[in-house]
């Protein structure tokens, strides 16, 4: 019989899939374990993620790291978050560039622990000539703060004469984007069974496909991100216009 994996088609795959990795505190919950027991546990699920994208050769995978509103979750846990994003980025940096991947992060990073900031800035820095493919981590990312920031950019270049009000176009918005130079998002997965968008990448999903799961994070699989990019391949995406324009 043949695997998921093997259904997939590689001539259609998406170039930017992006997750949303939702449920790690209710999965501990239901363990009787604190939120913390989970977020650690979620490190298996994310490798799954990754490695499940490098082995079918997707560009670029986007996952929603630490969000901006995070920061108002108890100190207790937001201060176990960052010290295991620090601790994992330098576990697993052998391999993230043993891989070939180029880090990217997104969100305010003039918000993070110097210790967290320093070691983003290290990976971004030590993966710059990576081609095989990009792992994208937005952290303390919030999408209506980053579509302020660039409002405000763009404003203040308008003001000081550098750009024409005329001239403003999606072109020009996305590149004052933190994901300039990044293609829009074609799949966007959640997990934990919640269907919304949590303020990310309101303008990167235009377009997007959305695939909600009903699995905590810390249970994702690869199974399950072949079966995403398998159903993902299965429908059509008419971008505006009618099925018989398409064919």
């Amino acid at each position: 019989m043949q695997s998921i994996k093997e259904k997939i088609n590689p001539e259609q795959l998406p170039k930017h899939v992006a997750i949303i990795m939702d449920g790690n505190g209710r999965w501990a919950k239901c363990r009787g374990e604190e939120r913390t027991f989970g977020h650690k546990h979620a490190i298996q699920a994310v490798r799954n993620a990754v490695n499940a994208c490098n082995e079918i050769y997707i560009p670029y995978l986007t996952l929603y790291t630490f969000s901006s509103e995070n920061w108002k979750r108890p100190a207790d846990e937001v201060s176990t978050l960052m010290t295991l994003i620090s601790e994992t980025m330098l576990s697993e940096e052998e391999e993230i560039f043993t891989k070939g991947l180029r880090i990217h992060v997104i969100g305010n990073m003039e918000k993070l622990p110097e210790m967290v900031r320093d070691q983003m800035l290290h990976l971004i820095e030590i993966t710059k000539n990576n081609k095989r493919g990009n792992l994208v981590l937005a952290l303390s990312y919030g999408s209506q703060e980053e579509i302020l920031n660039a409002v405000k950019k763009i404003s203040s270049e308008v003001k000081e004469g550098e750009l024409n009000v005329d001239d403003i176009t999606e072109e020009v918005f996305e590149n004052h984007l933190y994901t300039k130079g990044i293609p829009p998002v074609d799949l966007l997965i959640r997990t934990s069974g919640e269907v919304r968008i949590s303020n990310f990448l309101l303008w990167q999903i235009a377009y997007a496909e959305l695939q909600f799961l009903d699995i905590f994070w810390p249970d994702f699989e690869k199974e399950d991100f072949f079966q995403c990019i398998y159903n993902y391949q299965h429908k059509e995406r008419r971008f505006g216009k009618t099925s018989e324009q398409l064919r």
